[in-house]
């Protein structure tokens, strides 16, 4: 079964080349790690999981890490193939403040339906709370999951519908530096 996935297709080599901030070299040598750690070529939510965990080693990051695998798992077929795993790395690593925020959009819009209700806020906001565990001293006014929701809320929610745009998370991100912050953690990394 791995001699299915043992190679890059010249194709799907150049089709990457296009469409991600990496060369030829960087992504030959992503695929070296990514095929030696998932032989047949996808990487499972339980994988995904797992890196995570190492990441978060005093949290629980198994919430925050399904909602990042399901952003990442473009075709939804439950499966990260190689493609995908490159394209999100690529806008997580070296995207534009653009293109961070589009796919952190993404992160959050939890049902795809173009818009951020409290109710998704508030789970991926609570999934992260529990990811970096009790080892982060926040402000009082950011101590739960349900205040910094509401903070978030009365910044970028400019129409006071309680849902968020693509503009209205984009222009409410840009003026909140723990977001734009946040959006940069990837970067240097890859």
């Amino acid at each position: 079964m791995g001699k299915k996935h043992s190679k890059l297709t010249s194709q799907d080599l150049d089709d990457l080349k296009k469409n991600t901030y990496f060369t030829e070299k960087e992504l030959l040598q992503w695929y070296k790690g990514f095929i030696k750690d998932c032989p047949d070529g996808m990487l499972t939510e339980e994988g995904f999981n797992s890196m995570y965990k190492q990441f978060f080693p005093l949290g629980d990051a198994k919430d925050f890490a399904t909602f990042v695998f399901n952003v990442f798992d473009q075709n939804k077929n439950g499966r990260i193939e190689f493609k995908e795993f490159m394209y999100a790395l690529s806008v997580t690593s070296r995207g534009n403040v653009e293109e961070k925020l589009e796919w952190a959009f993404r992160l959050y819009d939890l049902d795809s339906d173009g818009n951020i209700t409290r109710d998704e806020m508030l789970a991926i906001v609570s999934a992260i709370y529990k990811m970096v565990g009790k080892g982060v001293k926040l402000p009082d006014e950011e101590s739960t999951p349900e205040k910094r929701v509401d903070k978030i809320f009365r910044m970028m929610d400019k129409n006071h519908d309680d849902i968020l745009s693509l503009e209205e998370f984009k222009d409410g991100s840009k003026k909140d530096s723990t977001i734009t912050q946040a959006l940069s953690i990837y970067d240097g990394l890859v």
